[in-house]
């Protein structure tokens, strides 16, 4: 028998997640049956999406239910099978959730090669973030060599790739971050045109110094201000991508809306939500082109990787919404 920690939710939190909020059991887990797999996580996603699970809302998934295991995409080693397509050793990704081992009747798991990139890769550039900032880029905002790409929480694991993609196709990219240290990433080492530092900078005039034609594709991951900064500097035909909104993700109250909404009559642009699953069957494209790049050298991935048990979820996951990582945030086991 295996026994395994688990992290889960014992309350829903208000604001900032705190220690209330998780508690860590210790399960046994049942002998294998047929077609099942025994897996060891060694590398825990997380995400800013984790916090809308938190909440018993109506959203693309179903809230984490009250004293269930928290929801994650993890990498993983399967360490016993008796499922035909997954052997002893190999390493697969697939959504175990914030605990030391877990059995799996192998739907949606796949196989990871890490020949490719290491694991925690697996889960930024190439796992979801990478997804997201590859169909938000090119087909919600339907990119086209020549234009300009602002991207917020740029040095993020969805905003970094977005930018970056954007570099590739041709594109000239502005990023806004976080202090002068996330910005000097983006431009010295992402490659990013320019960076906008929304701490110590106007947003607003710096958009207009810097894109002083307009805004084609505005890549949202952070709503309020920044948005509103961003509809002011629109060019015709715009296109304003809605990946999330992590500033307001732990307010208590809801947000008034953007004030500048009527840009988007007078620019003629567009302004559209997605959700990354919505191109599940298409992910195999997204990883190869984004594979081939990194080998390239056009891309880089840079991951935040904390080491511990899965009792320092919590803390680590809190890093996201105060700005303490840099890159796709990773718990190693």
């Amino acid at each position: 028998m295996t026994k395994t920690q688990q992290v889960r939710l014992a309350q829903r939190p208000t604001g900032l997640p705190g220690v209330g909020t998780w508690k860590v059991t210790t399960e046994e887990l049942p002998p294998l049956g047929t077609g099942q797999i025994l897996v060891k996580i060694d590398f825990i996603s997380l995400d800013p999406a984790m916090r809308g699970w938190l909440n018993d809302v109506r959203s693309y998934l179903p809230p984490v239910g009250l004293d269930e295991v928290m929801r994650s995409l993890d990498i993983a080693t399967v360490v016993e099978s008796t499922h035909p397509d997954f052997a002893v050793g190999d390493t697969v990704s697939g959504t175990f959730g914030v605990t030391e081992y877990a059995i799996s009747d192998g739907r949606g798991v796949q196989h990871v090669d890490l020949g490719v990139a290491p694991g925690p890769t697996w889960l930024g550039a190439l796992g979801m973030p990478g997804m997201t900032a590859y169909f938000g880029l090119l087909e919600v905002g339907k990119l086209k060599a020549g234009e300009t790409v602002v991207v917020s929480a740029a040095a993020g694991a969805v905003g970094s790739v977005v930018g970056q993609i954007a570099k590739a196709k041709g594109a000239t990219v502005i990023g806004i971050a976080g202090g002068a240290e996330k910005c000097r990433l983006l431009t010295e080492e992402f490659g990013f045109d320019a960076a906008i530092d929304y701490r110590g900078e106007d947003v607003l005039q710096r958009l207009r110094e810097l894109a002083p034609k307009g805004i084609d594709i505005y890549f949202d991951n952070v709503g309020g201000e920044i948005l509103d900064a961003a509809l002011a500097n629109l060019r015709r035909g715009a296109r304003i991508v809605l990946c999330g909104a992590i500033a307001a993700y732990n307010d208590d109250q809801l947000r008034p809306g953007p004030s500048r909404y009527m840009s988007l009559l007078v620019f003629r642009a567009s302004m559209t939500g997605f959700v990354v699953f919505d191109y599940a069957d298409r992910y195999g494209e997204a990883v190869a082109d984004i594979a081939k790049w990194l080998t390239e050298g056009r891309i880089k991935s840079r991951e935040h990787v904390v080491q511990g048990g899965v009792e320092h979820f919590g803390e680590t996951l809190n890093l996201l919404f105060t700005g303490g990582n840099t890159g796709k945030l990773v718990l190693a086991l």
